[in-house]
């Protein structure tokens, strides 16, 4: 297996192999929105009074500074495990830690009786998740043709919404602060299982790990618009259209309870999410599969970026729980299509087979830097700038750039 570590895979990944990647993929993802959906929101609550901030400026400072590490975690632990010589291959090794160290993570955030606690585990998970996430991610160019990962980038997404749900799921029904992130670690941990103890990953050969150069090393983080401009194109619509998306969840709960005055608004989240989930898994398959027969990428992102962008503009002008649900719907039926089809749509104009995990680490930064930006923009919208209706068109127009970027890439149909 050490000889196709490096090359272009050929040969079709089969439904066993897609499903234990896709549940480890969920999994991660059920460690970060059990707390971004309910819990962080509630103890952000709990210890606003004390700090002189309101709870949204607290969740958004928590929220931010996470985001921050996650922007260096990222790309790091991809760099890493290009590099990793284990036995057990170049990405099993970065799950397998990320996945427990993100479990210890989440159980310290559950115990969280200060501020500085609340920021500190957070940060942890955001540094342990990236990593296990970086290595998932890059398993996909490593072992899937590229004529099957419009598919697979379907099921991974399916399986990112079904760990939201999950995730959001556990945070409410679990009772109680302590409770959710308990069930979320266990969840997070169970659910790589099944991926790294039955299918081996590639080995890397030390002879083809490349030399080392702290200089080089460093450099290789900068991947450059000049140099590869589809690339730089691709990550600019993913960040917008992720931005928007990050704008609207930030504050969901908040709005559900201080804009629609909603009677138990962290139910009305797992209802959206629900909702949102459901038409998402109606599309996040089908439109990869879509791709891959038809060759194309970039229609899929361009409208699907539409529909989320008008979606959104939804939320701003019909402020009714009713308004709430069908833009929710909406936005899942976007995102569905936009997830599978934009991820065959990176792995497409990577540049090289030997630093995969850096450069989709740096392509993942498009995921995490949003999670910095939506709090400096949200804060100051909502408090100070015309409240929920500014948030979702500033919003809407962000993903509407996003999803008209797209044409500016020239070397994918």
């Amino acid at each position: 297996m050490t000889a196709l570590a490096l090359e272009e895979p050929a040969e079709r990944v089969g439904r066993g192999w897609t499903a234990a990647l896709s549940l480890a993929n969920g999994a991660i993802w059920v460690g970060w929105y059990g707390p971004l959906q309910i819990l962080l929101a509630q103890q952000a609550e709990r210890f606003a009074p004390g700090t002189g901030l309101s709870k949204e400026s607290l969740l958004a400072w928590v929220t931010g500074v996470g985001a921050v590490v996650s922007l260096a975690a990222n790309p790091l632990a991809g760099a890493l495990s290009d590099r990793t010589t284990s036995r057990f291959g170049r990405r099993t090794p970065w799950i397998v830690a990320g996945a427990a160290g993100g479990a210890l993570s989440l159980l310290l955030l559950g115990t969280a009786d200060a501020v500085w606690v609340l920021f500190a585990g957070w940060c942890l998970v955001q540094l342990t998740l990236n990593a296990a996430f970086a290595a998932v991610t890059a398993a996909v160019p490593d072992r899937v043709p590229r004529a099957q990962r419009g598919v697979v980038g379907g099921w991974l997404g399916a399986a990112q919404i079904l760990g939201v749900v999950a995730g959001t799921g556990l945070a409410t029904a679990a009772g109680g602060i302590g409770a959710g992130y308990l069930a979320c670690a266990v969840f997070t941990l169970v659910g790589i299982a099944p991926y790294v103890l039955r299918h081996p990953d590639l080995r890397l050969a030390a002879a083809d790990r490349p030399a080392w150069s702290r200089r080089g090393f460093a450099a290789g983080f900068w991947l450059s618009p000049r140099a590869h401009p589809d690339l730089a194109w691709a990550w600019l619509t993913r960040f917008l259209i992720n931005l928007s998306n990050a704008l609207v969840l930030l504050y969901l709960f908040y709005y559900l309870r201080d804009r629609l005055h909603h009677a138990d608004p962290g139910t009305g989240v797992l209802v959206l999410t629900a909702v949102n989930g459901v038409t998402l898994l109606a599309t996040v398959v089908a439109g990869g599969i879509w791709s891959d027969r038809i060759g194309r990428r970039k229609p899929f992102v361009l409208w699907s970026g539409v529909l989320m962008a008008a979606a959104t503009a939804m939320l701003a002008g019909w402020q009714t729980w009713n308004g709430a649900l069908v833009a929710a719907a909406l936005l899942g039926i976007g995102f569905g299509v936009f997830t599978s089809v934009d991820f065959a749509l990176m792995t497409d104009v990577l540049p090289t087979a030997q630093d995969r995990g850096k450069d989709l680490g740096v392509v993942n930064v498009a995921n995490a830097l949003p999670q910095v930006a939506a709090p400096a923009l949200a804060a100051p919208l909502v408090n100070h700038l015309g409240g929920y209706r500014a948030l979702y068109l500033v919003a809407a127009a962000l993903g509407l750039l996003g999803a008209l970027l797209v044409r500016r890439i020239k070397g994918v149909e």
